[in-house]
């Protein structure tokens, strides 16, 4: 980052001197300013200012001196540190960190010459985010966070990493409750905002769909004079068609839509995927021009959007489609996103990062895709998908239709709503199939991702085609070293 001045920090974020902090203005020896922003001891630098946040499990107030050994010359608080005075240190006291962190990331994202790309949605996020960075990194100077940075404390710290020579910043903006897309949106400043998809998920928080659309479409709120907002064109079918009681804010921006279908201004067509990637050809406005023939290495359906979206944010940045066509044909999968692994003579899905009903429906598409191809057996290793609220067993059971429908032939159910999955797989297949035929489908169901991981070697075969895919809570990526320990 920039360097900034300590004492324009405490007028940004409104801070008070901290009893053991030495007065800015009365010391001559004491470092005036700071080049970086820290939220973990373990890995402060020297010249850093530390933000001692309260976390569930550690609060980054006890870690304070730890900051200052590790070099750290300013520290913002949310209260006092006791018992140790900070020699040639400055200690700032805010009503609260997390917030005073916000601020400070704004008024720099606010002081500086780089564009903001910000990317939410339900699904595909992420994804969509590192394709769009790889494809202008060939271009520009582009920053994004090494890590899902998409919170409150995440956004900041990543408009706060940028150096002052990048050009584009990319941002990812997350949100289980209302409101969170909101404000962070204000912080970022975006001048294209992009909203992949909207589905359920975290319903624990939001309730309904339509308190979903809302808060991602709320994106736009914090767009820069002449934003661009860029969206999936089913979803603004869905608003036009009155399928939901919603009414779209007014805006003086741009939008831009992509998708599979007619009428979006970036359009897939000629789609053509397989277990391993898909083919498909662009059509939309200038500088498109004509049909360009795009290969993304990237499995699933979901990823043809992701891509969609991508490209029409780096089209805004004057490049070529045949230079995205170009740039992606490199790409790899994201870890623990729809990644495909060999391990041994197993083929692994790799998808546990996160799960709702919308990406694993993905998810089994791609499973399914890869047992045309393969001629192998499928096999799902399945977690919980978490913050479902009320709906979490209906929406259990839908999936477990959906395993059926999929041909997998042996599910391992992992948590307590997997269990639902499991019943209604086997339900759904002997109703379509028939008791005899159904007996394809072998399920076994465990507590928790611990037994599974013991069990593993007695369900899983050499050459299963395996899809493991959970929330987070699920912690799946255990499951996945076991295999590679088992019959890597």
């Amino acid at each position: 980052m920039k360097e900034f001045s300590i004492t324009a920090l405490a007028q940004i974020i409104k801070a008070c001197l901290a009893p053991q902090g030495l007065a800015i203005r009365n010391t001559q020896y004491a470092i005036r300013e700071f080049t970086g922003v820290s939220t973990d001891s373990r890995t402060t630098k020297a010249g850093d200012c530390f933000f001692a946040i309260p976390g569930d499990n550690f609060d980054g107030h006890d870690y304070v001196p730890d900051a200052f050994a590790g070099g750290a010359v300013c520290a913002v608080v949310g209260k006092e540190i006791k018992g140790t005075k900070f020699i040639g240190k400055h200690i700032l006291k805010v009503n609260d960190t997390v917030r005073a962190l916000g601020d400070f990331a704004a008024e720099y994202r606010r002081k500086m010459d780089f564009k903001v790309v910000a990317v939410t949605g339900s699904v595909g996020k992420t994804t969509a985010r590192q394709i769009a960075y790889r494809v202008l990194s060939q271009h520009y100077r582009v920053f994004q966070a090494p890590k899902n940075f998409n919170n409150n404390i995440g956004l900041p710290l990543t408009l706060l990493t940028a150096d002052p020579e990048d050009q584009i910043v990319i941002a990812e903006l997350g949100s289980n409750h209302p409101g969170e897309i909101a404000y962070l949106t204000r912080i970022a400043q975006p001048n294209i905002a992009v909203v992949t998809n909207v589905y359920p998920a975290h319903l624990a928080g939001f309730g309904d769909l339509q308190t979903i659309i809302q808060e991602k479409l709320s994106i736009s709120e914090g767009l820069q004079p002449g934003g661009i907002l860029i969206i999936n064109a089913d979803l603004v079918k869905c608003l036009n068609g009155n399928q939901l009681n919603y009414q779209s804010p007014i805006t003086n921006h741009q939008i831009i839509t992509f998708g599979k279908s007619d009428g979006s201004d970036y359009q897939a067509r000629n789609i053509d995927s397989t277990g391993f990637g898909s083919s498909f050809t662009i059509d939309g406005p200038p500088p498109c021009g004509s049909r360009t023939q795009v290969y993304l290495p990237l499995p699933g359906p979901g990823n043809v959007e992701n891509a969609l979206a991508a490209w029409a944010v780096c089209s805004q940045f004057d490049l070529t489609i045949d230079d995205f066509a170009l740039a992606v044909k490199g790409l790899t999968p994201v870890s623990m996103r729809a990644e495909l692994l060999q391990i041994g003579t197993l083929t692994v899905l790799n998808d546990c990062y996160n799960a709702n009903p919308a990406s694993m429906k993905n998810a089994l598409d791609i499973l399914t895709n890869l047992g045309s191809v393969e001629k192998r057996r499928l096999t799902f290793i399945c977690g919980d998908m978490a913050e479902l609220g009320q709906q979490a067993e209906l929406l259990h059971a839908e999936l477990g239709a959906s395993v059926a429908r999929a041909g997998v032939q042996l599910l391992l159910a992992v948590g307590k709503f997997a269990k639902i999955t499991a019943k209604a797989a086997k339900r759904t297949a002997e109703y379509n199939l028939g008791s005899r035929e159904a007996g394809g489908l072998q399920t076994k169901c465990f507590d928790d991702t611990l037994s599974a991981c013991n069990n593993l070697e007695k369900f899983i075969k050499d050459d299963d085609i395996v899809l493991v895919k959970g929330s987070r809570v699920a912690g799946l990526e255990t499951a996945v070293e076991k295999l590679k320990e088992f019959f890597g």
